[in-house]
């Protein structure tokens, strides 16, 4: 897909969270096309620390407004900046970045989104994509806290929605893959994208199962076109960025120990 250097003027601001910020940008021309799992590299400007760009995953493309949405995790000087922007600001992005996620040949009813952390946000656009070509994605959400799940009325919209927390205050008390959904449904197809141990957990349960399952790896990602070798992953075929030919992998062409 065509990449595009887009100057893009913030409509909304939305602090989630005392760690989280919804950034909602738009263009005065038409947002170009979006695949869910795709990211952007944003610039951050006026911060003496933050040099590079920073990769955000599309969180959601509002067509009818005209808008992309990032869920920015405020980690360091460079997000917490983009949490700062407001109304009206002038933000410059990269986008769109890296591969999709597969799309059913046909509509499917057994579909398990599972996004842990800040690794929800592709979930939402993917969702609401399977949605809308008729087949049912089944929500699974893990997080430390009740105040750490993110966007559940937006998932809702789209689907079931199942949460675990690790302190148990909302949903199941443990981690995703401990959740007991997992042992009533035979699901067709899992997505799933968050930190690393929790997406091997969630690969070596589909590979338990028989089913085929795509991760999305958030590895270090500088350039975001595959020139700076930060994010290569070991797999089936050798070195491969995933920036370029990421971020989502099938777990067959991983050479994890799962």
């Amino acid at each position: 897909m065509k990449k595009y250097i887009l100057d893009l003027t913030v409509t909304e601001n939305v602090r989630l969270h005392a760690n989280y910020a919804l950034l909602k940008l738009t263009s005065p021309s038409l947002l170009p096309e979006m695949l869910p799992g795709q990211f952007a590299e944003i610039r951050v400007d006026g911060s003496p620390t933050t040099f590079l760009r920073r990769p955000i995953s599309i969180n959601y493309v509002d067509k009818q407004r005209n808008e992309v949405w990032f869920l920015i995790q405020l980690v360091g000087d460079g997000t917490k900046r983009l949490g700062a922007a407001k109304q009206g600001d002038i933000i410059n992005v990269v986008l769109p970045l890296g591969n999709s996620f597969t799309m059913p040949e046909k509509p499917l009813d057994k579909l398990l989104l599972v996004g842990g952390g800040v690794g929800t946000a592709p979930m939402l656009y993917l969702g609401e994509q399977l949605a809308k070509n008729g087949s049912k994605p089944t929500f699974l959400l893990g997080a430390r806290s009740d105040k750490d799940l993110l966007q559940l009325e937006d998932f809702a919209a789209y689907g079931d929605v199942y949460t675990t927390t690790e302190d148990g205050s909302h949903g199941e008390k443990g981690y995703v893959t401990q959740h007991s959904i997992l042992s009533k449904v035979n699901f067709e197809q899992i997505y799933t994208c968050g930190p690393k141990p929790m997406m091997m957990a969630v690969a070596k349960y589909a590979k338990s199962k028989g089913t085929n399952c795509e991760v999305s790896l958030e590895n270090m990602m500088a350039c975001g076109i595959g020139a700076c070798l930060c994010c290569v992953e070991n797999t089936t075929e050798g070195h491969l960025c995933v920036c370029k030919e990421g971020p989502v992998f099938n777990i067959n062409k991983l050479l994890w120990q799962i």
